[in-house]
């Protein structure tokens, strides 16, 4: 068994809560490096998880590295697209968190740079690896829900901004907000789910309307609060999102918010799938029920649901070895990117949007 040689580039919360423990059930992975403009985020990692063997602070001492075979590209939105760059043009595979990027055309040109490479270039949209998922997407393909002609999804929170003031509600950093952060989830899955998907036309609205003061923004948690800068930093990215979609399969309406004053716990993060034959909800990140239009009958699923992040991971090691593009492949992502992009234009310019 081939051993393949990876560098970690970006150690935040990603890393160290889906990648470093998939990677580190591996056996025929070395994680040669952790990097990390912060190298005592770095450090931390290492103690967690031994299996790393270098701290790096520069990602270019990775990149020059002979052994290193891929990159994991886990850093912050807006900087996925030169690491990645840099990676593909030193001769790496890049497994590289979602979003692709801050934008569609600067995706389209991380696409075209892989392929002049020669190399693999995965996006982190983990959830066509989730057994509910790839179930969901089995049924449709073998005709079981007859015509999918509407999907809804919500995927809405009780004052759950994250990192308030800091990097996930900076536009320039993050690219948006509840749509790019949440949406591209639930957005990308639908679209993986009805079959390769096309676009035919989008509208939208976004707001940001719960943290416009964010020092009297109130809230009971906040994921990434270590990251929050409420007295000097920016809030300028959507925290509800709703929208409506149509495409050459079907057509799709959401809602998302980051933060609404409706207070449901767990939170409202579900889809529904319309079809002739059957119709089933998805909760995120679990179960689903399908219901039989000629029996009546819902049945609610009980599957053993594998770490979506080591198969996607595991997956990844074997393409670059197979030269097979899998379903993480950002060929099969750019669609999605391309929703996201038209999305938010809809948003601003206040219309509907034909692709």
């Amino acid at each position: 068994m081939k051993t393949t040689v990876v560098a970690i580039i970006g150690c935040g919360r990603i890393a160290r809560n889906a990648h470093l423990p998939a990677l580190s059930k591996l056996d025929n992975v070395r994680i040669k490096y952790a990097c990390d403009i912060l190298p005592e985020k770095a450090a931390k990692l290492k103690e967690d998880f031994p299996k790393i063997e270098e701290v790096i602070e520069d990602y270019k001492i990775a990149l020059a590295d002979p052994e290193v075979e891929a990159v994991f590209v886990l850093t912050p939105n807006f900087a996925h697209y030169t690491v990645t760059m840099d990676a593909l043009r030193a001769g790496k595979h890049v497994m590289c968190e979602k979003p692709v990027t801050v934008s569609y055309a600067l995706s389209c040109e991380m696409a075209e740079e892989a392929d002049k490479q020669g190399k693999i270039l995965n996006i982190g949209v983990c959830n066509r690896y989730h057994k509910s998922v790839e179930l969901l997407e089995e049924l449709n393909r073998n005709g079981e829900f007859g015509n999918i002609y509407h999907i809804y999804c919500s995927f809405r929170a009780f004052r759950s901004i994250p990192g308030l003031g800091g990097a996930f509600t900076d536009k320039s950093q993050s690219g948006g907000g509840a749509l790019i952060d949440w949406g591209i989830h639930f957005l990308d899955l639908i679209l993986y789910i009805l079959g390769d998907a096309k676009l035919k036309n989008v509208t939208c609205d976004a707001y940001s309307e719960m943290a416009k003061d964010m020092k009297s923004y109130k809230y009971k948690s906040m994921w990434a609060e270590d990251t929050k800068d409420i007295e000097n930093g920016v809030n300028d990215v959507d925290d509800f999102i709703t929208g409506y979609i149509r495409t050459n399969k079907a057509s799709i309406s959401f809602n998302g918010a980051w933060a609404q004053n409706i207070d449901v716990e767990p939170g409202e993060m579900f889809v529904d799938f319309l079809g002739d034959k059957k119709g089933a909800r998805l909760a995120y990140g679990g179960q689903f029920k399908i219901t039989d239009g000629d029996t009546l009958e819902t049945v609610e699923t009980s599957h053993e649901i594998p770490n979506m992040y080591l198969r996607e991971d595991e997956d990844f090691i074997k393409s670059i070895y197979s030269g097979v593009k899998n379903k993480n492949n950002i060929d099969n992502i750019l669609e999605s990117m391309k929703l996201l992009d038209y999305l938010y234009k809809s948003a601003e310019i206040g219309k509907e949007i034909e692709l």
